[in-house]
């Protein structure tokens, strides 16, 4: 059976999803591929389950690095797995490149490369956002790209974490060329 609770976020509504025994997916309402995977049949319960997924979030908005992680499960490909897997060790606060996830990947894998279009659905389609950290991810250029949230959320995301901000930039429609700094997004 599949749990689901919803948390308001100074970003906007979340939507949480359990089993018995682990996280199955977070999502902000309205963000791409919302509910991604949720049965149909599920039950609007809080669990002891949810509830550590809700304190865990509480740490992380209140600006602070959680010191733990509810146990995750995301079924998918093996290939989106790993890709998670490797978003996981993405420190807070820090951000890592497409392209070295799709080393890694590649790695990890026993494959001579990845494409980095393969890298950013697995990305683009993670089911635990914010507990698995997509919104880490960057393009090697520095731009911010591809967060299913929006990216105005993405930027808030690393601010909150104090993340290292030099270097990236929202691109305007889709040209690499025109960079439009994130201190531009600041009010």
């Amino acid at each position: 059976m599949v749990y689901t609770c919803e948390y308001e976020s100074p970003l906007g509504r979340i939507t949480i999803a359990a089993s018995e025994d682990a996280i199955t997916g977070l999502w902000f309402i309205g963000q791409k591929y919302y509910g991604q995977g949720l049965p149909k049949k599920r039950i609007e319960k809080t669990t002891p389950l949810l509830e550590e997924a809700r304190r865990w979030l509480d740490l992380y908005f209140s600006g602070k690095e959680p010191d733990f992680l509810p146990p995750l499960q995301y079924g998918s490909t093996p290939f989106r797995r790993q890709v998670c897997q490797i978003m996981l060790t993405i420190p807070y606060g820090h951000t890592m490149t497409y392209k070295a996830i799709a080393e890694e990947a590649a790695m990890r894998l026993r494959k001579e490369n990845m494409a980095l279009q393969a890298v950013g659905g697995a990305v683009g389609h993670n089911p635990i956002t914010l507990m698995i950290p997509c919104h880490r991810v960057v393009g090697t250029d520095g731009s911010l790209t591809g967060y299913a949230g929006g990216i105005e959320r993405k930027v808030a995301l690393l601010e909150l974490e104090k993340a290292d901000m030099t270097g990236l930039y929202v691109p305007k429609e889709k040209s690499a060329a025109s960079r439009h700094r994130v201190e531009s997004l600041r009010c």
